[in-house]
């Protein structure tokens, strides 16, 4: 399959006012509103963007944190490529709330190579209550890509969807289903490009 006809599913999840529909918002329209009002069950945007060369249309599914609304969710994971896992740095409680979330992202994620990222939104407060270490400490120890961001000041927004949507790409039997049943495994190439790309942003060595 050509990658430059590709259309990836991600999905945004954690708890309520976190700041997904506000980085999605930022992403996708280059806006930020301070009093976005709470998503209702789910939001759903389209962005085209040019990853190393490949034209990729992203399909993104920004989910109701709140409680009321978690019965919908499961529904949505189906087929996602990536999962972008948001939590506040100013809340503590947003961040101990991630395993719960990553709990049901096993749950119901049916492609185990489902690429994941763990945000922390809000780095433009003052009054942070989650250390960057601690982010990159739960990140590393549960394979997930980190990456800090400010969805107010786009601080690390762009950044971290590029970054999703090239561990996707290097992902083949994501989205490349010759490759799935064929069983290829990554190139060389691949894998040396993850060393390259992943600096301060990806804890996997």
């Amino acid at each position: 399959m050509d990658p430059t006809s590709l259309t990836l599913k991600l999905l945004l999840v954690g708890d309520s006012a976190v700041g997904k529909s506000s980085l999605l918002l930022r992403f996708t329209d280059g806006a930020f509103e301070p009093c976005l009002k709470p998503t209702i069950g789910v939001d759903f945007k389209v962005k085209k963007m040019l990853v190393n060369g490949h034209a990729i249309q992203l399909a993104i599914w920004d989910t109701a944190g709140q409680e009321r609304f978690r019965t919908l969710t499961p529904s949505y994971y189906r087929g996602a490529q990536g999962v972008v896992l948001v939590y506040d740095v100013t809340r503590k409680d947003t961040f101990t709330g991630l395993e719960s979330w990553l709990n049901e992202l096993e749950m119901y994620t049916i492609k185990s190579k489902t690429v994941k990222m763990l945000v922390g939104n809000k780095t433009d407060k003052p009054d942070r209550e989650v250390q960057r270490k601690e982010g990159l400490q739960f990140a590393r120890k549960r394979s997930l890509l980190f990456i800090e961001t400010s969805a107010k000041t786009q601080d690390g927004v762009q950044h971290a969807f590029e970054e999703l949507v090239i561990k996707i790409l290097q992902t083949p039997g994501l989205w490349d289903k010759n490759a799935e049943k064929q069983g290829i495994q990554l190139m060389e190439s691949s894998s040396q490009q993850g060393q390259s790309y992943c600096g301060a942003y990806c804890p996997l060595a």
